[in-house]
């Protein structure tokens, strides 16, 4: 009979469909410390349930669980730290640091460091991830292969990239998880793309003649389409296309390698061959749809874009946000208004996507082309929430486009009313919308307005931003160097 309640607890965590009630929770673990059971393993699930709840009460309650005992539990603590979400994880391990007498182990620092790496808040987790890596040099764990591989992707989420790849040079002992690791961190940079995704491809044929003997894996693959596809070298992406042919597999058979090559053709401008990789997959998901979508899009095929949509939805995949917005970027390079924004009506009501800011931008873009500039401005005006800059900056773009003053001159002085208001840009942001409203003058030959602009822009400081270009064949001559 004593046997019971330990038993019944053990049932309940670990159902099919473990229970995500905090009150249920709550009651285990009161039963649990009625009846003074301190299995580590119940105590583990009973963490990891309270912090899958993943409210500040339920995580409250997973954290008290280490006070049951009078020394800490390194292994729960360690649960704790790998099952809440990152800010949680990087808080506790930090208040631990400081008011605690644990030793922690190198699983302590690969949880932490991977929550570093998934922050939102780059700057606060670069700044803890750094402290973490000192003590992992200082405590003597640095030569575990996994706390270094986690050690590059966690530079690398957080764009130093130049410390993460110190961290590769450094290691005596790679596997094949620590160069996808360092070559996915180079194809996963926003800023400087283009030499990025050529360190990436350069660090790739580092590895095909490497002393250890390590062959890429699919994520290799992958990371080099990308990287093929963001430089737009169309015999890059051919040649990793070959070498996973003739070493690896049948992309058709690989749903994320044959997604992969869909990107890479179409950014490669070879439609074609992402339309043959894309029939002849065995398995599509909505990556692969997506993919596909974006590549119509590129390519101005609007229509066969919409039919996709038809065709994804026959299949029983459905679309995301970012289908969406493939979609109406197909819309907008062909000229589609009835249709885009038929699409936009039958997102939530038919698909139950809720629309995003970035789809009313779409919208905006859409009708702006069109010349339909009132009824953008209303689409704007009738959303339900404050547009953004970047939505009055599209519209205003259209108004200079078409030469209509008199709704350039309203949504300029919508722009402009913003910065001092809402804080929405900095100064040198600004200017950006001062030489947009003087354009629109200019383009209708007033050229008082145009000058009243200028001498605004004078008396409040604001300067042009300088230009700055990027040309695709240097990068290409780079690659081929």
């Amino acid at each position: 009979m004593h046997n019971l309640p330990r038993l019944k607890s053990l049932s309940l965590l670990q159902l099919n469909h473990p229970p995500k009630s905090l009150s249920l929770l709550k009651q285990i673990h009161a039963q649990l410390l009625t009846n003074g059971l301190k299995s580590s393993s119940i105590l583990a699930q009973l963490i990891q349930r309270y912090c899958a709840v993943s409210t500040p009460l339920s995580t409250h309650h997973a954290h008290q669980i280490l006070t049951h005992f009078h020394y800490p539990n390194l292994y729960l603590f360690n649960v704790l730290i790998r099952s809440t979400n990152p800010r949680d994880s990087i808080l506790v391990f930090s208040n631990w640091v400081s008011n605690s007498i644990l030793s922690f182990d190198d699983f302590t620092y690969i949880f932490v460091l991977g929550a570093c790496a998934r922050s939102s808040s780059t700057v606060s987790a670069l700044w803890v991830g750094k402290q973490v890596h000192a003590r992992v040099i200082k405590h003597g764990f640095l030569s575990n292969l996994m706390i270094q591989t986690t050690a590059i992707h966690f530079y690398a989420s957080n764009k130093d990239v130049f410390s993460a790849r110190q961290v590769f040079d450094e290691m005596s002992v790679r596997n094949s998880i620590t160069w996808n690791a360092m070559i996915k961190g180079y194809c996963s940079q926003k800023l400087r793309v283009c030499e990025h995704a050529r360190n990436g491809l350069l660090l790739f044929k580092d590895m095909l003649v490497d002393i250890s003997g390590l062959k890429p894996t699919d994520t290799t693959m992958i990371c080099v389409l990308s990287a093929a596809s963001q430089l737009g070298v169309l015999a890059t992406g051919a040649c990793a296309h070959g070498y996973v042919e003739k070493t690896m597999c049948a992309p058709d058979g690989d749903v994320f390698i044959g997604t992969g090559l869909v990107d890479m053709y179409s950014k490669c401008g070879c439609l074609e061959s992402a339309l043959y990789v894309f029939q002849r997959m065995e398995e599509k998901n909505v990556l692969t749809w997506t993919a596909m979508a974006t590549g119509l899009a590129i390519h101005g095929k609007g229509k066969q874009a919409l039919d996709l949509l038809e065709a994804m939805e026959v299949s029983g995949v459905k679309p995301n946000a970012v289908t969406f917005t493939s979609l109406f970027s197909a819309c907008c390079h062909a000229g589609l208004v009835e249709e885009g924004l038929c699409l936009f009506h039958s997102m939530e009501n038919k698909f139950g996507v809720e629309p995003l800011i970035q789809h009313y931008g779409c919208v905006v873009d859409l009708l702006g082309r069109a010349g339909h500039l009132e009824e953008a401005f209303n689409f704007i005006k009738d959303m339900g929430f404050e547009p953004d800059v970047v939505l009055w900056r599209s519209l205003l773009n259209s108004c200079k486009v078409h030469g209509d003053v008199v709704m350039g001159e309203k949504v300029g002085k919508i722009l402009l009313r913003l910065v001092p208001e809402k804080g929405v840009v900095e100064l040198s942001d600004a200017s950006e919308d001062y030489i947009a409203l003087s354009n629109v003058y200019a383009s209708a030959e007033k050229w008082e307005d145009v000058e009243m602009v200028r001498d605004v822009m004078k008396i409040k400081g604001i300067q042009t931003k300088s230009g700055l270009s990027s040309v695709q064949s240097f990068c290409s001559h780079l690659l081929d160097g």
